[in-house]
């Protein structure tokens, strides 16, 4: 039985109660859809070129992208579903039960539109390949729609209620979506937004109540909070948390490995200090703290937030190395994926981007939920039976 459907059980026994959990807690992979890259959209997207840097030119054998670090695959479109299969796919061989995405709500300003469709697809692929979802409400966007006069300053909290009352009416509905105590979880991220008087009126004035974290502090009407890199205070801000939420009656502590931001170099601020790598142990001893605190919950920060170089996902220059500390991690509760495995979803995102052959794609199409379900054996045997098809 899938690791989540035990502790799903275990929740919904404890009635409300914030019991800790008697089985491993979710691991949620903090997501970024903002990502625009050609051919699959028209245009390279801010996230990767800050208007500075330009992916059309090679530095040392990759595409200059706004980054320190550069992804196995290359950049890509957050759009583009074969890129989110393999994003899920590797999460999924990796431990990590599903992400948290930030989501800009449904408003047509700037690129929020966009983030809407592509959370949307990565939803879809979510429930597809039977991994969990979360949204991370972006509210820094209610002050910015004020500025640009799309909604009215006196409507800050009617509008952010409307938006999480229509997550209510769709996504908190999906399979996928993860629910506490029958509550459906919603973060929010930063202190710009809505301040915690307004978080209080909105969350007394949703259709259906749900189980609320706010960043780093818990808030009036939050259940608690959850932890984020602090490049301004350093390591000693994961302690600190710990501390916090030890009052509180949920917390999603986080783990991360690095913070390395391109902020400077791209000339679009001063940056921030940087978090050491500090040859991996940063993300072993990180994550080995957020199991200490035995939350129901913990949030990898990030998957792929390459400009603040917060990534986990395989890159050139690390490789799939924290991924495999994951693995170590979750084979001690009886996951039985390897490093060898992590291999497959590339092998497969190769496999999408090399034909446009329909029946070829609905063959690949089997592929992925061979993975999840465990048997990537027979996986490995179909992708090795469509190399010795591909032309020479």
């Amino acid at each position: 039985m899938n690791c989540f459907c035990l502790f799903a059980d275990e929740v919904q026994k404890q009635g409300g109660q914030s019991a800790k959990p008697v089985h491993e807690p979710l691991i949620l992979a903090h997501y970024m859809p903002w990502y625009s890259a050609k051919p699959f959209s028209d245009q390279w997207g801010w996230h990767w070129t800050m208007n500075h840097f330009d992916p059309e030119k090679e530095v040392n054998g990759h595409r200059q992208i706004a980054s320190k670090y550069h992804p196995l695959i290359g950049p890509y479109d957050s759009g583009d579903p074969h890129v989110l299969e393999y994003h899920l796919l590797l999460m999924r061989l990796s431990g990590i039960d599903g992400v948290i995405v930030d989501w800009y709500g449904l408003t047509d300003y700037r690129d929020y539109a966009v983030l809407h469709r592509n959370t949307t697809r990565l939803l879809q692929q979510c429930e597809r390949l039977k991994m969990k979802f979360v949204i991370c409400y972006e509210d820094q966007t209610i002050p910015a729609l004020v500025e640009g006069q799309r909604i009215a300053s006196s409507d800050r909290v009617s509008h952010a209620i409307q938006e999480i009352d229509w997550l209510g009416k769709y996504w908190f509905r999906s399979g996928s979506y993860v629910k506490l105590d029958g509550k459906p979880v919603l973060l929010s991220f930063g202190h710009s937004g809505l301040n915690s008087t307004e978080w209080a009126q909105c969350l007394s004035g949703l259709e259906s109540p749900v189980a609320y974290f706010s960043q780093d502090i818990r808030r009036d009407g939050a259940i608690g909070g959850f932890g984020w890199p602090a490049p301004k205070v350093g390591l000693i801000q994961v302690d600190r948390f710990r501390k916090d939420a030890a009052r509180w009656p949920e917390a999603i502590p986080a783990a991360f490995p690095r913070f390395d931001d391109i902020y400077r170099e791209a000339n679009v601020g001063e940056g921030y200090p940087q978090l050491p790598d500090d040859s991996g142990r940063t993300f072993v001893s990180t994550v080995s703290k957020a199991l200490e605190a035995r939350s129901r919950m913990i949030q990898i920060a990030t998957w792929n937030d390459w400009g603040e170089g917060t990534q986990i996902e395989p890159s050139v220059e690390f490789g799939f190395r924290d991924l495999e500390h994951l693995q170590s991690v979750r084979s001690r509760s009886g996951r039985a994926f390897n490093g060898a495995d992590l291999r497959l979803p590339e092998k497969l995102l190769q496999r999408r981007r090399s034909t446009t052959d329909l029946e070829v794609q609905k063959k690949l199409d089997e592929t992925a939920p061979l993975i999840i379900s465990g048997n990537v054996d027979e996986a490995r045997r179909r992708l090795s039976v469509s190399d010795s098809k591909m032309p020479q």
